[in-house]
């Protein structure tokens, strides 16, 4: 997928070991292997799902019904050999049913912590814009402090934690939309589009055939492989060159950068916090470990530069009046900036 990097940009010696190299590519071969039994095509959403597990980061999900989120999701949990829960979102799911309660025990007197489904390795948030604002935020601040509190005590979460979020962009009627500040808090956003005639043929002749309802074959991943896969991804070497670049990007969806773009701000009213920079560096390393590369090349950044930025932009209100998609403005952002 990517080309061969200038020699400017490569370690002189790898931070990674021959030996590494080669169980890292056998454990994610693994997981591709699991998830193309139940998923037809859909290559980018499952580099994006395992990119966003190795970058430790938490993945949204969104696309009309029918095209396979919650499978994905469940998939990608089924590849991995940790503790799985998938919450179903409501209007009347509270905060507590998210996180965990107290229940009090009419026989001894005393309070006793029941821990919540959010407690797990993997969580599945099934239409997470169908949850009210509270139980939203509930989530969320679970998401990013990696730990719950009842009843005035902490309690971390599971290592590794990682949440799969989904939503459907075209049914409104009890739906609570996510605010951008609280988007931020996902390393992606993946919009999931319909598959091609041949891979709809495919999925038919799965299904005539019965092979979808067939049993998984091959073993999953532990939760200590995907800590050394995480481990792993933080010592991809990312060159000087390669950061001046993520920051050029995100100056430039602010208005600024080494070339600013002509009446950028009437169509951008916020630009992309520093997250969205950081999201940058960890997904360009989890793709250069699954290419089989030590280092990062700008390809790696420009790989999922839509899933990365696209809910990190908050649209003006002309923009959104003439259907400007973020998509395009990212594709104008990354072609005025010049690559290392």
């Amino acid at each position: 997928m990517t080309t061969a990097a200038p020699s400017r940009l490569a370690p002189r010696t790898s931070p990674i070991s021959f030996d590494e190299g080669q169980r890292a590519t056998d454990l994610l071969g693994r997981m591709v292997r699991v998830f193309d039994q139940r998923i037809v095509g859909q290559e980018a959403l499952r580099t994006a799902l395992i990119s966003s597990l190795v970058a430790g980061g938490h993945v949204l999900l969104e696309s009309v019904p029918g095209l396979a989120k919650t499978t994905a999701a469940e998939i990608l949990a089924a590849s991995v050999g940790g503790k799985f829960h998938r919450i179903q979102c409501t209007p009347d799911l509270m905060p507590n049913d998210i996180v965990g309660t107290q229940i009090y025990n009419y026989g001894t007197g005393e309070f006793s912590t029941q821990l919540g489904p959010v407690h797990a390795n993997l969580v599945l948030l099934d239409e997470i814009n169908r949850s009210s604002a509270k139980t939203q935020a509930a989530m969320l601040e679970a998401m990013q402090e990696r730990q719950t509190s009842i009843g005035g005590t902490n309690y971390p979460l599971p290592k590794p934690f990682m949440v799969m979020a989904t939503q459907n962009p075209i049914e409104e009627e009890g739906t609570y939309v996510l605010p951008e500040a609280q988007m931020d808090r996902f390393l992606m956003k993946e919009v999931l589009s319909y598959p091609s005639p041949e891979n709809e043929v495919t999925i038919l002749d799965r299904i005539y055939t019965g092979s979808m309802e067939a049993p998984l074959t091959g073993s999953p991943i532990t939760l200590a492989d995907v800590s050394f896969l995480q481990h792993l991804t933080t010592k991809v070497y990312v060159d000087t060159a390669i950061k001046q670049y993520i920051v050029a990007i995100i100056n430039t969806t602010r208005g600024g950068g080494p070339r600013p773009l002509p009446d950028f701000t009437k169509h951008v009213r916020v630009g992309s916090s520093p997250r969205g920079g950081i999201a940058l560096m960890r997904i360009a390393q989890a793709v250069a470990l699954q290419e089989g590369r030590s280092y990062v090349v700008p390809d790696d950044v420009k790989s999922f530069r839509h899933a990365i930025l696209r809910h990190r932009l908050v649209r003006t209100y002309d923009a959104l009046a003439n259907n400007v998609a973020p998509e395009a403005l990212i594709d104008a952002i990354f072609a005025a900036v010049p690559s290392p």
